[in-house]
């Protein structure tokens, strides 16, 4: 049973910059593909990055990319969302998520476990 502790959430001005951290417990974390959520009040759960399990592919939704960046470190069982020029649509609780297998899935159903969220709140 893997455990999932999202960090790094909070309040910022538009344009502005936050890290989230995901640090993962209970398990071998590079055996697991890891991918971070995001889900709006009123609005259904949606993809923003995945990292295959060496850290060697990624995929960015096309809503973040250019301002999102994940990245994780094995040695350290953590998952990173580095996030830039942050707009007030970004406004949302931000998940990660774990995967056993290969990774870069945009469906939230394939993944394993989850943490409890943080939340992203962005003010224009």
């Amino acid at each position: 049973q893997v455990q999932l502790v999202e960090s790094g959430g909070g309040l910022v001005q538009a344009g502005g910059s936050l890290r989230l951290s995901c640090a993962a417990s209970g398990g071998t974390f590079s055996n697991y593909a890891m991918g971070w959520f995001r889900q709006a009040p009123g609005k259904e759960r949606e993809f923003v990055a995945g990292i295959t399990r060496g850290g060697s592919r990624t995929h960015h939704a096309d809503s973040v990319k250019g301002r999102f960046t994940i990245s994780r470190d094995n040695a350290k069982s953590t998952v990173y969302l580095q996030m830039n020029s942050l707009k007030p649509e970004d406004t949302a609780v931000y998940y990660c998520a774990a995967d056993r297998t290969l990774g870069l899935s945009t469906k939230g159903y394939e993944y394993d476990y989850w943490g409890q969220g943080t939340q992203v709140t962005c003010s224009s």
